[in-house]
């Protein structure tokens, strides 16, 4: 594919569903790449159902799915009309295993393809989707999904996704296809896989085969971009070249990891991304990670980057996923200036259960502060960080560091990898104003993440007028406006 038919701009996939469809769809239609995350995605879909789908765009695009007595149960699960009082907790969606319930596996398949069919609705844009390969076992029922709506793009990070494109190329032909998961304990003779057949979860409908999505890996160095290039399993058609500085899952600095005086990994000259080195890869490369800027784009563009990914200002814009309030408080502590002594974001290396660098905004009665953390009731319900060990038994079990200490230590797990550890998944629905009613009877608190271009939203206030749009917020399109494509 030549390099020109491939958007400049790539908005960034930000779970948990702050880079929705609404957003996905309004940067598509202003022709660059619209992306959607597809974390934790069948969680939203049935939250989104029991908030009563008030607009009717979920049951709307329930209805173009290819098998309707799945929806039907779907519903009958899920739905309430009106949506729940906001005391009642929502009902959980199962979690996954090495073999997942086909009731989950299609939920799951279901969910992608309504985020991808909304986004696509409409117009001729390209929409993408993005999951992390740390969360492998929703994976290939994700991808799925995602191919039945016409998906043009997926990209991957947090790990190195090589069974990705092997993955696209048998999913798209209907076929089943696998992908290995890490198991604690395992010996190097043992192989355990999660496996997903089209013709057994979407049932008996008609297969035509379906459009391969372009699949761009993010890379954190053109070395890790070079072994994707030799070693996957299928094509690569791209990379998202991710730095440091950007916003929700960072990769580990590359040697001993060093903190500085915040208590922050340092990063070093080995942790830069040579451009030169990328461009000799002979495939487009788009940079991530505090790139927001007219003059950075000219500058990496002339140095053989094809463009850039930009999640942060995006965020905060009307159409995405974030909590209204959540993003007003932003918005309205940054127009006045009132950034925190350390800095807007902290960068933790320990919050994370993946083991991941993940970065934190500071901001009041949320999760990055620790004391309130510790106040939270300690509890691990929706699982989609969960590790697969082997059991004693020899089974393969899954525990969560943020989990209850005394379950994790139950499992095998050394309390050291509980220390400082957070429960994202809960934390991230709440963000999206989807917080769980716990059973002591209190709301689960957001966790919000962002890049260092947190530090560039400013210039976009002020670009719109800056009372205004502290009033008001601020559009997607705007964003487009300042950067100057």
């Amino acid at each position: 594919m030549n390099l020109i038919q491939h958007p400049r701009l790539i908005q960034g996939g930000m779970g948990i569903a702050v880079s929705n469809w609404t957003l996905a769809k309004a940067v598509s239609q202003l022709g660059h790449l619209g992306v959607v995350s597809g974390t934790a995605i069948n969680s939203v879909l049935v939250r989104r159902l029991q908030d009563g789908d008030l607009d009717g765009s979920i049951r709307r695009a329930l209805s173009h799915f290819p098998s309707q007595p799945i929806v039907a149960l779907i519903l009958e699960q899920y739905f309430i009309e009106g949506g729940k009082s906001k005391d009642q907790p929502y009902k959980r969606a199962p979690l996954y295993n090495l073999k997942s319930s086909m009731t989950l596996l299609q939920q799951t398949m279901v969910a992608s393809f309504v985020e991808v069919f909304l986004a696509k609705e409409g117009h001729a844009g390209k929409v993408g989707i993005n999951l992390l390969e740390k969360v492998v076992l929703p994976n290939l029922a994700c991808l799925y999904g995602a191919m039945l709506a016409d998906v043009d793009y997926v990209i991957m990070g947090a790990g190195i996704p090589r069974e990705i494109p092997g993955a696209l190329d048998l999913l798209s032909q209907n076929l089943e296809a696998s992908l290995k998961v890490p198991v604690v304990g395992s010996t190097t003779e043992e192989h355990f896989v999660t496996t997903f057949n089209p013709s057994e979860v979407l049932g008996k409908v008609f297969f035509k085969p379906l459009k391969r999505p372009y699949f761009f890996p993010i890379v954190s160095s053109s070395t890790l971009a070079l072994s994707l290039k030799k070693k996957s399993t299928g094509s690569i058609e791209g990379f998202i070249v991710e730095s440091p500085l950007a916003g929700g899952h960072n990769a580990p600095p590359r040697g001993p990891m060093k903190l500085n005086h915040l208590g922050e990994p340092i990063y070093g000259e080995r942790d830069k991304v040579c451009l030169n080195e990328m461009k000799a890869l002979e495939l487009p490369f788009w940079m991530a990670g505090y790139y927001a800027t007219p003059e950075k784009i000219k500058e990496v563009c002339a140095q053989g980057a094809h463009g850039i990914q930009v999640g942060t200002l995006f965020a905060f814009c009307n159409e995405s996923g974030f909590d209204k309030d959540l993003k007003r408080k932003v918005i309205a502590q940054i127009h006045e200036g009132k950034s925190p002594e350390n800095g807007w974001v902290f960068t933790d290396p320990v919050s994370s259960p993946t083991g991941f660098p993940f970065k934190a905004v500071r901001l009041d009665d949320t999760v990055s502060e620790e004391s309130i953390y510790q106040s939270r009731m300690r509890i691990c319900d929706l699982g989609y960080l969960r590790h697969a060990y082997k059991a004693e038994d020899g089974s393969v079990k899954q525990r969560c560091p943020a989990e209850p200490v005394k379950d994790y230590l139950k499992k095998g797990g050394l309390e050291s990898d509980t220390q400082g550890r957070k429960c994202l998944c809960n934390a991230l629905m709440a963000d999206i104003g989807m917080a769980q009613m716990q059973s002591d009877n209190t709301l689960e608190k957001p966790l919000i993440t962002a890049g260092d271009d947190l530090n560039n939203l400013i210039k976009i206030l002020k670009s719109c007028g800056a009372q205004n749009a502290a009033e008001n917020g601020y559009k997607a399109s705007d964003v487009i406006r300042y950067l100057g494509l």
